[in-house]
C-alpha cells in the first residue's frame, strides 16, 4: 500500500521513523512518502520536505512566516494528489496537519492521526474538526483517552507511548564507554533556533557554579555548528555532542531540559531534571492567556503533580537554575522522590506494549478494512 506521513518536528521524525520500520515489517510492498527528517529517511521513506524548514515556533514567528507556510500547504496538497496514498498518517504538528486533514477528507482520502495534537492544553474547539475529518485517532498519553471519549464522545485508541520501547531497546543495545571523567550534566536546550537562543545562554552561565561536573550540550541535528559556537565560545569548559542525545542521557547525573518530548525522554532514562522554558515575550503572554494546563512538562502533566521543577519565562534565571540544579544533585531525598515518580510514570506509559508496532497494526488493519472493493 501507499502511505503518506507528515511530521513537522524532531520528535515526530523519531516516532515516524519507528512507525515506518513497523509498517515495512508488515507490508513488504509499502511505498512511503513523507514530510519529516533524517530518521524517517533512514527508515526507508522518501522525504519530500525536511522538518527543519517547517520549524516556526510561537505566534509571532508563525505570523512572520505565514507566506511560507501557505506555500508549503499548497505544495503538500499537490504532492499528496500526485502520490495518491491509500492512507494519510499525520503525526502531531496540528497547525499544519489539521488543515491538510480537512482538505484530504474532502478529497476522499483516509486520514489517521498518530500522536494527538495537544488539544487538551488549548484550542479544545479543534476536537470538533478532528471528529469530522480524522477517521481514526491513536493517542499515546493515558489521560487523552478519557479526554476524547468522556469529554467529547469520540472513540480513540490508547496505544502506550513509543518512547518506552525506543529507550528500553537503546539501553539494552548500548553499553558505551564512559564519555568524560567528571560526572555529566546534560543540557537539552531544544531543536529550534529561537528556543535554543533563549535558554542556552542561561544554562551555560549557570554551569560556572558547578566546576566539579562536566556540562555537555546536546546539539540538534538540524542546527548549524556556527550557531552553537556563538554561545559556546565564552564557555570553553562546556562540551557538546551531536546526534548522541541518548548516549548522553544514559550517562548523565542530572539535566537541564527544555519543555516537550525531551522531558519525557530524560525521565525514562531516570535522570533528575529541571525543566526550562522561555519564549518571546509576545508569544508567551498570548499563550499564558490561552493555555489552561497546570504544567508545561509532559512528566508533570501525565503524573498530574510537580514531579520535576519547572522554571518558566521570568522564573528562568541563572540564580534559579543554579538553586534547582543544586537540589537535584545533592539532596538525596529529592533524588529518591523523583526516581520513584519516574518508575510510576514508566508503568503508566507502557500499558499499551510496543506503541509503534501497535500503531502500524491498527493503520494497516483500518486501511484494508475500509478499502473500496475491487469492481
Amino acid at each position: 500500500m501507499n502511505y503518506y506521513i507528515i511530521a513537522g518536528e524532531a520528535s515526530g521524525d523519531l516516532h515516524g521513523s519507528n512507525l515506518i520500520k513497523e509498517l515495512k515489517k508488515r507490508d513488504a510492498a509499502a511505498a512511503i512518502r513523507c514530510w519529516g527528517g533524517d530518521e524517517m529517511q533512514a527508515a526507508g521513506a522518501t522525504v519530500v520536505k525536511h522538518y527543519k524548514d517547517l520549524a516556526f515556533m510561537g505566534f509571532a514567528e508563525v505570523l512572520k512566516n505565514l507566506p511560507t507556510i501557505l506555500r508549503n500547504i499548497k505544495f503538500c496538497k499537490a504532492d499528496i494528489t500526485a502520490f495518491a496514498p491509500d492512507v494519510l498518517v499525520l503525526i502531531d504538528y496540528p497547525g499544519f496537519n489539521l488543515r491538510i486533514a480537512k482538505w484530504a477528507k474532502a478529497q476522499g482520502y483516509k486520514v489517521i492521526y498518530y500522536i494527538s495534537p495537544q488539544v487538551w492544553a488549548w484550542k479544545e474547539s479543534r476536537v470538533k474538526l478532528i471528529r469530522n475529518v480524522v477517521d481514526k485517532m491513536l493517542v499515546i498519553l493515558p489521560f487523552e483517552k478519557e479526554f476524547y471519549e468522556t469529554g467529547w464522545d469520540y472513540k480513540v485508541e490508547y496505544i502506550g507511548h513509543p518512547l518506552v520501547q525506543v529507550i528500553t531497546e537503546f539501553l539494552a543495545a548500548n553499553q558505551a564507554a564512559k564519555l568524560f571523567q567528571k560526572p555529566i550534566i546534560a543540557l537539552l536546550p531544544g531543536s529550534r533556533q529561537q528556543e535554543v537562543a533563549k535558554k542556552l545562554p542561561l544554562m551555560l552561565e549557570a554551569s560556572k557554579a558547578f566546576p566539579q561536573y562536566q556540562f555537555v550540550v546536546a546539539k540538534a541535528a538540524a542546527l548549524d555548528e556556527a550557531f552553537y559556537m556563538e554561545f559556546l565560545k565564552k564557555h570553553p569548559h562546556v562540551s557538546t555532542l551531536k546526534n548522541e542525545t541518548y548516549t548522553l542521557l544514559a550517562q548523565a547525573t542530572a539535566a537541564l531540559v527544555t519543555s516537550g518530548t525531551a522531558t519525557l525522554e530524560t525521565a525514562l532514562f531516570g535522570v533528575p531534571q529541571v525543566v526550562c522554558y522561555k519564549g518571546s515575550a509576545i508569544s508567551y503572554h498570548i499563550a499564558k492567556r490561552l493555555i489552561k494546563i497546570k504544567y508545561i512538562s509532559l512528566v508533570n502533566l501525565i503524573m498530574d503533580k510537580p514531579v520535576v521543577t519547572e522554571l518558566i519565562q521570568d522564573e528562568l534565571t541563572v540564580e534559579n537554575i543554579t538553586r534547582e540544579l543544586e537540589r537535584i544533585l545533592h539532596s538525596q531525598s529529592r533524588i529518591t522522590e523523583i526516581k520513584e515518580d519516574y518508575e510510576d510514570l514508566k508503568k503508566l506509559l507502557q500499558q499499551g506494549g510496543n506503541a509503534s508496532a501497535t500503531a502500524a497494526e491498527l493503520i494497516i488493519q483500518y486501511t484494508k478494512a475500509t478499502a473500496a472493493p475491487i469492481a
